[in-house]
């Protein structure tokens, strides 16, 4: 069994440069940027939210990604 990580990022807290009007379809280039870097994660747009559920022991490389991209 696999540890999985869920992490939540609201609409609001998006940088300028993500379009807001298609969570969809940043939660789909957050999703391919993370795979690039090999990690398997599935994001989703969950109404206030994003939603990226990664394995646990991925988090700190998904971390880091995810400050590069400026979500956190």
């Amino acid at each position: 069994m696999t540890a999985t990580t869920t992490i939540r990022i609201d609409h609001d807290a998006l940088p300028a440069h993500f379009d807001h009007s298609r969570p969809n379809t940043v939660a789909g280039a957050i999703e391919a940027a993370l795979r690039e870097e090999g990690i398997s994660a599935q994001a989703s747009d969950v109404i206030s939210h994003l939603k990226i559920e990664v394995p646990t022991s991925q988090l700190a490389t998904t971390s880091a990604l995810l400050t590069a991209l400026q979500l956190i």
